[in-house]
């Protein structure tokens, strides 16, 4: 199963969602993002949020055309999108891609890429990506990992989200590391690329944000 999240940031930012219509899977729209799917012809399986950003008229046909509708005050200690985000771990899917939530409000944006670190830190294996027109974002702990070219995604960065990252050994890449420390704040890692279809990274300590983009 896969589980796709629509959160209410930018549209003109958001990738062509039908792009991502393959078998087994589940819409979860949040706040205006249920709005926006409703206008593109996908029923979300199930919705959150306190939906101060909708109005009356785009609330009522939200009521009406989801099935299992969770509100929530608009003073709450988590967002919206951490609700529907903790919603989907549980679910246990392969993936979770996350679209709507970059582009808009700085702060939004930044929480959204932090929701990434809790399932790392609490050793859920499950791959999280945030997808926009430009990007996909997504985290990892330390370990190994392959990764293959994407066309239209040239440029690959590694940027440290602990306080240190050990040991990073970069393969098949036009900058390769070995056994490089990095500390938080570094742009040592800032675009790369591959240079052949596949190549793999990997670091003995810390937690990684991987971000895959195009000019």
């Amino acid at each position: 199963m896969i589980i796709h999240i629509l959160g209410g940031g930018p549209v003109d930012l958001l990738p062509d969602l039908s792009n991502y219509h393959e078998k087994e899977v589940v819409w979860v729209g949040v706040d205006r993002g249920v709005y926006t799917l409703l206008t593109r012809g996908i029923k979300p399986d199930i919705a959150f949020g306190d939906f101060d950003s909708v109005s009356e008229n785009e609330f009522s046909l939200i009521q009406t055309s989801v099935h299992e509708l969770k509100t929530f005050r608009p003073e709450k200690d988590e967002t919206d999108m951490e609700h529907a985000l903790n919603w989907a771990i549980k679910q246990k899917p392969e993936l979770i891609r996350i679209f709507g939530a970059t582009g808009g409000r700085l702060d939004h944006m930044f929480a959204n890429i932090q929701l990434l670190i809790n399932p790392i830190m609490e050793h859920c294996h499950v791959q999280i990506e945030i997808i926009d027109q430009k990007n996909i974002i997504y985290l990892k702990a330390s370990g190994t990992y392959p990764i293959n070219k994407i066309s239209n995604k040239k440029y690959i960065s590694f940027i440290p989200i602990s306080g240190e990252v050990r040991g990073i050994t970069l393969k098949g890449f036009k900058y390769p590391l070995t056994e490089c420390h990095i500390r938080l704040g570094s742009t040592l890692c800032i675009s790369n690329e591959l240079i052949n279809d596949c190549g793999t990274f990997s670091f003995s300590k810390g937690i990684l944000m991987i971000v895959r983009s195009t000019d």
